[in-house]
């Protein structure tokens, strides 16, 4: 059962991040790769929203494999609902966890923008 705002806020919790743990956590159901870097997720209570990756596809980050546009067009949700890329497609990334990209439901969410 989620906490109160106050009480993500008194954990050193944003507001935005607050809010969203206080009204529950959302799944994400469906994510489809755009042609300018972003995502477009459709969540559980309905929502569709629109997450910018191209601010963490910076050289020398673990998303840095992101900028070949064949592996971020692969993105795809796992077994727990998280958005995933595969660095090497060849290679099981639930053998090889680090082959394995992700985001989490949670960041895409509050820091989506509603679409």
């Amino acid at each position: 059962m989620p906490h109160s705002i106050d009480y993500y806020l008194e954990r050193g919790f944003s507001q935005n991040y607050a809010e969203y743990f206080a009204a529950g956590r959302r799944k994400i159901l469906s994510v489809k790769p755009n042609s300018d870097f972003s995502i477009t997720l459709r969540f559980d209570n309905g929502e569709c929203r629109r997450f910018d990756v191209t601010p963490l596809i910076v050289q020398g980050s673990v998303f840095d494999d992101l900028k070949d546009k064949a592996i971020f067009d692969k993105v795809y949700l796992d077994e727990d609902s998280v958005v995933c890329w595969d660095r090497d497609p060849s290679v099981d990334s639930r053998l090889v966890w680090s082959n394995k990209l992700d985001i989490s439901p949670d960041t895409c969410y509050v820091e989506g923008v509603k679409i």
